[in-house]
């Protein structure tokens, strides 16, 4: 049976990781290799790994980096960064990572998810959507390259087109709401929702397991992906690895599922 998903995400610069607010404002939190290890032990659902500055730098992936954040990791691993191939994206997967995240290059060459699909299956394609609110709660824009570049697009038109192209899963990365904490933008996800069928996951902007519930209370089985709530503890933002327990998890999912 299908349930929603709750997903740290790590973002990376320069192999130590960070977190940002509003995709500025590096901050660095720690050892990626660490955070997984720590990841483990609280039996993760799924944990995404982000290389914010490869392709911004130009950079391919950092094989390195994956293949020992996959030889640790015990629990499902999604990579993004630096992917503008087929054939790195058949790299990664043989390195033991489950998903390959696309992002400003899915927008720049769109063939690149059916090309990236037939080589490595449609479940494991990812495509990040960066989305920036340009009238909140109505009118949205993707951006590309950390936020820098606007494509005059918006995220229901592009991921109706990736579902086309053969995308297995969509996330929907909030630009204004990154490293807040004051909560999802729904909105920008229902949009995307009502535009195609793709498993979505959202990033951006959960401070709380209240937030989380509250996506899972309107839009079921989802993706919920975190960065800040769950590296950072308290009002002044104190580093500290932390993921709900296995009860708290399912309580929340059954209580927004309405299940027994």
């Amino acid at each position: 049976m299908l349930r929603p998903r709750i997903i740290p995400c790590l973002l990376v610069r320069d192999k130590g990781l960070v977190k940002t607010v509003g995709f500025a404002e590096p901050k660095y939190v720690g050892d990626p290799i660490n955070a997984v290890k720590i990841f483990n032990e609280k039996e993760v659902d799924e944990l995404m790994v982000l290389d914010i500055d490869a392709t911004a730098r130009g950079h391919g992936p950092d094989y390195r980096m994956i293949e020992n954040l996959a030889a640790e990791s015990r629990m499902p691993l999604s990579y993004g960064g630096g992917v503008k191939t087929a054939e790195q994206a058949k790299t990664i997967i043989g390195l033991g990572i489950e998903k390959v995240a696309i992002s400003s290059a899915a927008i720049e060459n769109p063939g690149l998810v059916s090309e990236v699909a037939e080589a490595v299956g449609n479940q494991s394609v990812v495509v990040v959507l960066d989305v920036k609110a340009r009238e909140p709660g109505v009118k949205y824009e993707v951006c590309t390259h950390n936020g820098r570049v606007r494509t005059g697009r918006s995220p229901a038109d592009v991921a109706a087109s990736l579902e086309k192209l053969g995308v297995g899963e969509i996330v929907v990365n909030s630009i204004d709401n990154d490293g807040r904490m004051r909560g999802y933008d729904l909105a920008a996800v229902r949009q995307v929702r009502e535009a195609t069928n793709v498993p979505l996951t959202v990033l951006g902007g959960a401070g709380s397991l209240k937030d989380i519930g509250e996506l899972i209370r309107n839009f079921g089985v989802i993706g919920a992906a975190a960065g800040s709530l769950f590296v950072f503890k308290g009002v002044y933002r104190a580093v500290l690895i932390n993921y709900p327990s296995a009860g708290d998890r399912d309580r929340v999912i059954r209580e927004c599922l309405g299940a027994d």
